[in-house]
C-alpha cells in the first residue's frame, strides 16, 4: 500500500518511517509513505498557503490552490487514490473502517492545521473525512500516523505473527490479559489454566476473560 502524505511538517513522519512496526513494513516492500510540502505548492514568494477567514473570526484557513494542485500532483501517478482529510468533523475511526481502509492500493491524508481548510476542498476534492477522537489536537499529522498505523497492521505480512490481529476491537471484544515470568510476584500468581498446558482449556478462559473485560470496561462494544 502506498501513502501519500499532505503536510507542513514532512520530518514529523521520520519516527515511524524509521522505527518500529512501519519501518519494517517499508522494508517489506509492504508500505511505502511518501510526504508532500504543502508549501512546495504555494505560487507567492513567502511560499504561504493560509489566509483569513471570509466573515472575520480567530486563526487562518488553508487555501484551496496548494491543497488542490497537490491533490492534483498526486493523481497524476495514481489516479484512484483515495483522498482522507483528518479531521475532529469526520467519521470516527474504529476496527472495521481501518481494515476497510487496508484493502486500498492508495491513501492520500491531508493533514489540516490552523482553523482548517477552505470548505470548497472538502466538498469538491476529499472523499472522506475520519476523526480519530472527540478532542482536539494541533494539526492532522498525529491523526494520520495513528491512521497509517491502524490500517498498516491489516495488511497481509506486515506484522511478524497473524495471531496479533486478534487484538482488542478485532471481534468486538477487548484483549484478554496476558501475563509473563515470573509465576508469582509478590504473592500475586499466574492463572493456572495458563500454565496447565491444555490449549483449548485455555482458549476457552482467554474468550471468557475477553467477554468479561468488555462487559466491564466497554459495554457498547457488545451492543454494536
Amino acid at each position: 500500500m502506498r501513502f501519500d502524505v499532505i503536510t507542513l511538517f514532512p520530518d514529523m513522519f521520520n519516527t515511524i518511517k524509521d522505527e518500529g512496526v512501519i519501518a519494517r513494513a517499508i522494508k517489506k516492500s509492504c508500505l511505502l509513505i511518501h510526504t508532500w510540502q504543502l508549501r512546495d505548492f504555494s505560487n507567492n514568494k513567502y511560499k504561504n498557503i493560509d489566509d483569513k477567514p471570509y466573515g472575520g473570526g480567530a486563526g487562518m484557513v488553508m487555501k484551496v490552490k496548494p491543497i488542490r494542485d497537490c491533490i492534483h500532483k498526486i493523481k497524476q501517478s495514481n489516479p484512484k487514490t483515495k483522498v482522507i482529510y483528518l479531521s475532529p468533523q469526520g467519521q470516527p475511526l474504529k476496527h472495521k473502517l481501518a481494515k476497510e481502509l487496508s484493502t486500498f492500493d492508495s491513501i492520500t491524508l491531508l493533514c489540516g492545521r490552523y482553523e482548517g481548510v477552505d470548505e470548497r476542498i472538502i466538498k469538491h476534492d476529499i472523499d472522506m473525512e475520519i476523526s480519530i477522537g472527540d478532542y482536539v489536537i494541533s494539526g492532522g499529522e498525529l491523526a494520520a500516523m495513528v491512521l497509517i498505523d491502524t490500517i498498516s497492521r491489516q495488511i497481509p505480512n506486515v506484522l511478524g505473527n497473524a495471531d496479533s490481529l486478534n487484538d482488542s476491537f478485532a471481534k468486538n471484544l477487548l484483549d484478554y490479559p496476558h501475563y509473563t515470568r515470573p509465576e508469582i510476584i509478590d504473592k500475586q500468581a499466574v492463572p493456572e489454566v495458563l500454565l496447565s498446558g491444555h490449549q483449548a482449556n485455555i482458549d476457552t478462559w482467554r474468550v471468557e476473560q475477553s467477554i468479561k473485560k468488555t462487559q466491564e470496561k466497554r459495554k457498547d462494544l457488545l451492543e454494536d
